[in-house]
């Protein structure tokens, strides 16, 4: 672990964040989600169904193959090979929604291909997460999470804006601009939408250079046969020890529910507010927006406070702020706002989906970057990348089950407000197994 800052290195680094968060964005969230249930499944409480589903699929591929794959890596030594290999799963994937044409017939190709390219982000990020200690000294690694986190919802930010401003039309074919989509795009046919696919595609590999330049990596240890055998066995000792390792234990135990929750928060957050709100793309852009400027802001700031206090109190924060809110949106709907009626018509519901939507984007991405730095304070040397493996694990164990309950729930109740409750019991039982976590270097 380096003594002193390379702030190119730091930069560069931090820049992977703005090169991936449009996936999340563009794609899971904002623009491609609510077009994909509303306009190529064309029935939005079946749409949530699916798209659930296929997220639920993707963690589970996710969570089986990381720690496995994050051991050899800390065998072999070297992780920019693997961050190329899965950047590739990731720009193919986005790049193939394209073809999500309105009302087609192959919708399960669609799915597929985003779900590789979800597959290819979550890899990336494993990878780039596991370099973070090597690049920064300890006493910064809050401060540069909470950073990068924050450069992250600023390409989100501005990929998101751009959209809005010059693609994605409305439903009367005309952008937030009042134009038709650029570059000729027909509005018909909804390429103006359908083309965030490749422009995540494109957004990505550019802002990828700086770090594949400036970014220093580690030798190679072993060859990768040796490796496999090697990193299996440093899996299976760390497996083993885990009930001796109680904090460690219970922090991943916690983030595997928070994190499911918050996932499953921002994968049918757009979704919802078409389908229950009735918003439009353009609405649900802004949305967006406003959440993602909340992040960015904030993000900034909880770099300050992961420092100053620690990544565990400012998790414990947000996830209470995160119960709160997501209380709050299961009693807001086009006639209720907090479970209170409100008049026909009324921009409330409205207004106070924005809000909740800003304090979303908020703490949801301080409790990110706080619970990637209080991971590193509970891993053991020279097992990083297995950790983030198992904290890949962590997260996607029971990554279907926020998607899975929605979608499950959702179907039962026939109601998508109704469809969101089961995310605030997966947050509450977070709370509840960060008790037990140690601040600080708890392997030491």
């Amino acid at each position: 672990m380096p003594e002193t800052m390379n702030w190119k290195s730091a930069w560069s680094w931090m820049f992977y964040d703005w090169a991936a968060q449009p996936y999340h964005t563009l794609l899971v969230t904002f623009i491609f989600a609510p077009y994909l249930t509303s306009a190529v499944v064309g029935d939005p409480v079946q749409g949530q169904v699916i798209w659930g589903y296929t997220v639920a699929i993707a963690g589970f591929l996710v969570a089986v193959s990381a720690p496995i794959l994050g051991s050899i890596v800390d065998a072999v030594g070297p992780r920019k090979p693997w961050v190329a290999l899965f950047s590739l799963f990731h720009v193919l994937g986005a790049f193939a929604l394209w073809w999500a044409t309105p009302g087609m017939d192959e919708v399960l190709l669609i799915l597929a291909a985003f779900a590789i390219g979800l597959v290819g982000a979550e890899f990336t990020q494993i990878y780039t997460n596991s370099m973070l200690p090597e690049i920064v000294p300890r006493r910064q690694i809050g401060l540069i999470s909470g950073w990068g986190w924050a450069i992250g919802y600023g390409g989100g930010l501005l990929s998101l804006v751009l959209t809005l401003l010059f693609l994605a039309e409305n439903t009367d074919g005309v952008t937030l601009l009042g134009i038709p989509p650029i570059l000729g795009l027909d509005p018909l046919v909804r390429e103006g939408t359908r083309s965030v696919g490749p422009l995540t595609a494109f957004w990505y590999v550019l802002f990828m250079i700086p770090f594949f330049f400036f970014v220093p990596d580690t030798g190679r240890r072993m060859e990768v046969g040796n490796a496999l055998r090697d990193g299996l066995d440093s899996l299976v000792t760390t497996i083993r020890r885990l009930p001796e390792r109680v904090s460690y234990t219970c922090f991943l135990g916690a983030s595997m529910f928070y994190r499911d929750a918050l996932v499953g928060i921002y994968s049918f957050g757009g979704i919802y507010a078409a389908g229950v709100l009735g918003w439009s793309i353009i609405q649900i852009g802004t949305f967006g927006i406003l959440g993602t400027l909340a992040g960015f802001a904030f993000c900034f700031l909880g770099g300050f406070a992961d420092r100053k206090f620690g990544p565990k109190p400012v998790i414990a924060a947000c996830v209470l702020v995160l119960i709160v809110v997501c209380s709050i949106i299961v009693g807001t709907s086009r006639t209720h706002v907090f479970g209170v009626a409100v008049s026909p018509g009324s921009s409330a519901p409205d207004i106070a989906f924005m809000i909740c939507g800003g304090i979303l984007g908020a703490a949801g991405g301080i409790l990110q970057a706080a619970s990637r730095t209080l991971l590193v304070h509970q891993t053991e040397p020279g097992k990083v990348t297995e950790s983030f493996g198992l904290y890949a694990l962590a997260g996607k164990a029971t990554a279907f089950i926020a998607p899975f309950s929605v979608a499950a729930f959702t179907d039962f109740t026939g109601s998508q407000r109704l469809g969101v409750i089961p995310i605030i019991v997966l947050f509450l039982i977070g709370l509840a197994l960060l008790v037990r976590v140690k601040p600080g270097d708890a392997h030491a």
